[in-house]
């Protein structure tokens, strides 16, 4: 049993629980944090180990199994006519041993253009003891949160292609305990549905470089609440942008570099929260205290270089980079992946540049399979 988090507020319960794991994520840094906050912060966690040793890149990395998290729009150039692929990480394995997150997606092609996925995020955050005001035990708990989601790619043409993904919410972090005795404020399950949408461009530039670019605006959706009568949040809305860039080093080995840029959409720290979530979406490149140099410490910055041998084996490092001004989460990752037949394996490492990071030593892995 773990006593992960203690209640001292029952108005405060919420917003506890949905911002520890981003919390979590933080490495300590000085100075003035003005960390963006939202619910379910874990719908922006790269489940698959292939974009997670790529430093978190991916929304313009060739498309598999794992696309419809990444940039639906990719589906419309997958090359395989079935796959599916399960992924699983230990989470905050250096302080609790039953925490996870399981990932599980699979697309199926309709025609040469286009393709339908189906997928699901499954986070559970193991065993929780809740505390009153008064430090007196409530009840023990194990809060789970999962997202299904359904997603459609088409390619318009050979080079470029749009999608769409509709996404249910499921956010349970307290079940039915009472999380205050003077006003028998009950906690309940937060609830909700988001759209993603997508753009992918590829085109092949020679024989040896091709050039991919893609963007995705994920978890456009309606506020989320964990009791009656309480301010909602914000769902983690991000815009990402990047690019890929491969290259053919000869007929058995390429090169894959990957960059790409992450900004959430929802209402900087002091902003107005009230407002809607598409103002919400419009503001956000403006409200920051400190304007224009403040929205851009609220921008991510993923990379990673890829290489394949004889599309059988493949090495990956990467990087992640956030402002100290906004989290300070810097972290190095590397992986291997497998592929023989219909079956592919990979594996994410994660090595933070603190390594007082509860993410030290995070392991992920993804097993899939392709058919054509």
């Amino acid at each position: 049993m773990y006593n992960k988090s203690q209640i001292l507020k029952a108005t405060a319960l919420a917003f506890a629980m949905f911002s520890a794991p981003a919390a979590f994520a933080q490495s300590t840094v000085g100075g003035d944090v003005r960390a963006v906050t939202t619910a379910v912060p874990i719908l922006t966690v790269a489940p698959d180990s292939r974009s997670a040793a790529l430093g978190d890149a991916g929304v313009a990395l060739a498309p598999d199994a794992n696309a419809p998290y990444w940039n639906a729009a990719k589906l419309g150039f997958v090359e395989n006519d079935l796959s599916v692929a399960f992924s699983y990480a230990k989470w905050l394995g250096n302080l609790v041993d039953d925490m996870s997150l399981n990932y599980l997606s699979g697309y199926k092609k309709l025609n040469e253009t286009s393709a339908i996925a189906v997928s699901m995020m499954y986070f559970d955050l193991g065993e929780i003891q809740f505390i009153d005001a008064n430090q007196a035990p409530l009840q023990n708990y194990n809060p789970k949160e999962y997202a299904v989601a359904v997603s459609y790619g088409q390619a318009l043409s050979e080079n470029f292609g749009v999608g769409i993904a509709a996404r249910f919410i499921h956010s349970n972090l307290a079940g039915d305990v009472n999380i205050s005795s003077s006003t028998n404020m009950e906690a309940q399950p937060g609830n909700t549905a988001a759209v993603d949408v997508g753009v992918y461009y590829t085109k092949d530039l020679s024989q040896q470089l091709n050039l991919a670019l893609g963007a995705n605006i994920a978890n456009i959706g309606g506020k989320i609440a964990y009791a009656e009568n309480e301010d909602k949040s914000f769902l983690p809305t991000n815009l990402k942008v990047g690019t890929a860039v491969k290259y053919n080093l000869d007929a058995y080995n390429t090169l894959t570099l990957v960059l790409d840029a992450n900004k959430l959409l929802v209402p900087s720290p002091g902003a107005d929260t009230d407002q809607s979530v598409i103002s919400g979406i419009f503001t956000s490149f403006t409200d920051a205290e400190d304007g224009a140099s403040g929205e851009l410490k609220e921008v991510n910055v993923s990379a990673g270089l890829e290489y394949w041998y004889n599309e059988l084996f493949a090495a990956r490092v990467g990087y992640f980079h956030e402002s100290p001004q906004t989290g300070g989460r810097r972290y190095f990752s590397t992986g291997l992946g497998l592929r023989y037949q219909k079956f592919g394996l990979d594996a994410a490492y994660l090595i933070p540049s603190d390594q007082t990071n509860p993410l030290a030593d995070t392991w992920r892995f993804t097993l899939a399979l392709n058919l054509d």
